[in-house]
Formats: C-alpha cells, structure tokens, sequence
C-alpha cells in the first residue's frame, strides 16, 4: 500500500515537473519569437546629387529602400532637373547669367523639396559636385573659384537638407563613379533572381566606362587584384571588392579639346582675315573672337595676344588634313612604361565591354553610329561626315544645332585617335565599344555612382513590427509565468506532503 503510494506521489511530480518545464519553455520561446521573429519596415531614403559640368548644372534626386544590400543602397533615379543658364564656372561676371543661373537653381531646388516627404527633409543628404570646369577655373583663378562655391555652399544651406558640401571632384573620381553608374545600372552588381530578391550576379564581368565632358575625359575599367599605382583604385561594392583603373584627361574634353584644335589651324594661317579651317565643312564660314579659343588654361595664348581680335575661317572640309591636326594635340610618343595611352600616362590593356557615353554618344550619334560599330566603319562615316558640304549636313542632320554640327568633323577625328591611337583599341576590340547616351531610361554619369558609394555612410531608419501585438504578448508572458508560478508551489507541497 505505502509502495502504491510513493508512486502516486511520484507521478504527482513527475507530471508537476514536466508541466513546470513547459512552462518555463513556453515563457522563453514568447520573448524570443517576438524578439527574433519581428519583421523590419524600412523607409525610403533620400540623396541629393548636383552635378556641376562646364556647360550646365544637373539636379538628380535619388532613393533607395532601407534595407541596404549588402552595406549599399539599392538606388534609382526619380528626378532629373536642368539648371538654366550657364556652368557654374561661368558665374561671377555677368550678373544678368548669373540671375538665370541662380533662378534655374531655385527652379530645380523647389522641384526636388516636393518630391521628397516632408518628414524626410532633415535626413536627406544634399551634395554638389563640380567637375572640369571648375577644375580649370581653379587653375587659373582660384579666388573667384572659392568665392563661387562659397556662395554656393550659403545657398545651399538654407535649404531643408542635410547639406554636406559644394565641392570640387577630382578626376579620378569622377572616372571612377561613371564605372560604378555603368555597372550598377548593367546589372553587374547587383540583379533581381526568381525570388525577387536582389542577389550578385555569378560570373559577370564588369563593363569598363568611357566619358568625354566638356572639360576633360576619363577612363575606368575592372583590372586584375595585384595591379598597383596611383590610377588605380580598390573599392568595394554590395560585399565585393574591385580593382578599377580609372584616368582623366584634364583638357582634353569635346570644348577644350576642340579649342586647341582650332589653336593649330590658327598658328598654321599666315593671315587672321581668312583662316583655311580643314575641319569645317565646305560652304560654312565663321568669323570669331580669339578669346572663344584662348580664354582657357587649355590653350596657350600668342606672343601678341588680343582677345578682341577677330578670326575669319573659311571651311574647306579636308578630313585627311583634319586629322593629322587632330593628331597633334596628343603626345603618343612619350611612355614610360610597358604600355600608355597618351601625354606618358601609363595604362594597362582594355578588355572586356566597354560603355562610351556623354561626348561619345553625341559624335557617334551625328555619324549614325549609335551603339556598337567596328573601327573600319566608325572611321569610314568621319571621313564621309567630313567631306559633306554645309548646305547638305544641314539638311541631312536637322536635329543638330549648327552650333555643333560645325564641330562633329574634328569630334569623330578626335575620337578615334584617343580611342585607337591612346587607348590601344584594334580591330577586334572596337567591337565591345557600346555608344548609348542612357540605360534603362537613366542617363549615365558620375551622379549615380556617386550617390551609390555615399549610401554606404547613410544610416537607415527602421521600425520593427513585431510578431505579436503588445496585449497579446503580455497576456502570453503573464498566462505562462503564472503556470511556472503554480507548478513551483505544487512541487514544494507535494514534497512536503512526502517527506511528512
């Protein structure tokens, strides 16, 4: 009877045990599953890019979800605002620019304020960059350069942004993020798999970045990891690390480029009254103050130089002579190394696909090049542009200004010797040359990749939604501490009533 007993008892607290563990077990799986199992809701966040150029400024505005992959935002376009007026450059000296300037800034600014939600106004990041030709300007005149960004930054400021800076880019930068604009918008990076999820696209290989500004031009493609030297730069992006050759060529945009062109033919000409211009077509003639050609740091100003003076040119559409003109703006003798471009810049061989954009577009587009093309071709439809007269480019290309209709002979000359002649691209590779002004309806620049790279400093704000509402889960972690309160006191009873 006694043994029958003890077993009872036992049971008694085997069952009491069991139920305590339970509870105990219950109680800790609550608070964990409403800790761990709390899904996150990520706002969208906002960046601000301005993009100064030496011709115009641009406004992009940017957004991303919060949930960052992989350190960096997933980022897309959602405005794009000219600015009026002239480059930032051009400001202080003419007050009547600078007006158009300063109202296309407000425009644009007014424009940006309503598309971002007013509760995310503080903690949207504002940034300019200006790039060749504030380069310049900063070379010649460094005052007047700082006086305008200063009055930039003042500006910017009163705005209802996080303004960070107005700042002069280098241009290795901003070579390096028209290579990362490229590739992300490409998909090299980053692309959506059949879970809708963005993940690292296995075995792509990056496409390198070509850029021809007004000012200036870069060069950016993926290189091998043990390459080393100042023109080459490790970055890492959505978790994985690239090494990125990148160059710019400071006076070697379209403009620039283009003036010192325009230098040789006047050095060449005995007589200022009738310049014989080879690279304008025949039947265009044009009469031009010498300070449009020698008010730069690009090109060097004669021994009796008079900006006032006037040049008469008188085109005569010589593509062979052109070119040899062409030509001699480049130094590709100079190297020091196993290979270079041109002016002594060392550069590795270009592989892979490779994006031209910006100036490229433009000139391939008034030869009727748009996207890919082989060298012999490219070269063929320069020298047909070249030999068409005035009166028949008019009429052919009628959606071009004559103002830079008059230059497309020279441009596609001054293409293909940077591009085969300084960047080394053959007969073979020329076909991996893709002109396109734009991407998946995104124009390409250094803006994206820029705001791509500042998203991995910009915190994102999250709120987390829990698995179980606030009565639901004290009414789980009362019900359960409770039981574990009970079983604790049944135990000690039962074990009184044992022992006695």
């Amino acid at each position: 009877m006694a043994s029958k007993r003890q077993m009872g008892y036992k049971s008694r607290i085997a069952g009491v045990l069991l139920l305590l563990l339970a509870s105990i077990a219950a109680l800790v799986a609550v608070v964990v599953i409403q800790d761990t199992w709390a899904s996150k809701k990520y706002s969208f966040e906002y960046g601000i890019v301005i993009d100064s150029g030496s011709s115009r400024s641009n406004v992009y505005l940017y957004r991303w979800p919060g949930d960052k992959e992989n350190e960096t935002g997933v980022v897309e376009e959602i405005l794009n605002c000219g600015v009026s007026g002239a480059g930032i450059s051009e400001m202080k000296v003419d007050r009547e620019k600078d007006k158009i300037s300063w109202n296309g800034f407000i425009k644009c600014m007014a424009n940006v304020t309503q598309a971002i939600p007013a509760e995310k106004h503080k903690t949207t990041l504002l940034f300019l960059g200006a790039t060749a030709g504030m380069r310049l300007l900063h070379e010649k005149d460094e005052e007047k350069s700082n006086e305008i960004l200063a009055s930039l930054r003042e500006y910017l400021k009163t705005l209802p942004f996080n303004f960070q800076n107005a700042s002069i880019i280098t241009g290795q930068e901003e070579g390096l993020y028209g290579w990362i604009t490229v590739n992300y918008l490409m998909g090299k990076f980053l692309q959506k798999n059949l879970w809708n999820k963005y993940a690292h696209p296995e075995g792509e290989k990056t496409v390198g970045s070509m850029d021809l500004g007004g000012a200036s031009t870069q060069i950016a493609f993926a290189v091998q990891d043990d390459l080393r030297g100042p023109d080459f730069l490790h970055v890492k992006l959505y978790g994985y690390p690239y090494n990125v050759y990148t160059h710019s060529f400071l006076c070697y945009g379209k403009n620039e480029a283009g003036k010192r062109i325009l230098d040789k033919i006047v050095q060449e000409s005995s007589d200022p009254s009738y310049i014989i211009n080879p690279c304008y077509p025949t039947g265009y003639n044009v009469t031009r103050k010498a300070s449009s050609i020698y008010d730069t740091e690009c090109t060097k100003k004669p021994i009796k130089y008079n900006p006032d003076q006037e040049l008469f040119m008188v085109g005569t559409a010589d593509s062979d002579k052109c070119r040899s003109i062409v030509k001699s703006i480049f130094d590709f003798k100079t190297c020091s190394s196993a290979q270079c471009s041109f002016d002594g810049v060392s550069q590795p061989p270009v592989t892979g696909d490779f994006m031209a954009y910006a100036g490229f577009f433009f000139t391939a587009r008034a030869l009727g090049l748009i996207g890919r093309s082989d060298l012999a071709q490219f070269h063929a439809s320069v020298k047909q542009l070249c030999h068409t007269n005035w009166t028949a480019l008019r009429a052919e290309k009628t959606w071009i200004k004559p103002d830079y209709l008059r230059t497309y002979c020279y441009a596609g000359h001054y293409i293909y010797s940077m591009l085969a002649d300084g960047y080394k691209f053959d007969t073979e590779t020329w076909k991996n040359i893709d002109f396109q002004k734009q991407v998946q309806d995104t124009s390409i620049g250094w803006s994206l990749g820029y705001m791509l790279s500042m998203s991995n400093m910009i915190p994102s704000e999250v709120e987390k939604i829990p698995p179980l509402t606030d009565p639901v889960f004290a009414g789980l972690v009362f019900l359960f501490s409770a039981l574990t309160i009970i079983t604790v006191v049944s135990v000690f009873i039962i074990l009184i009533r044992t022992c006695f």
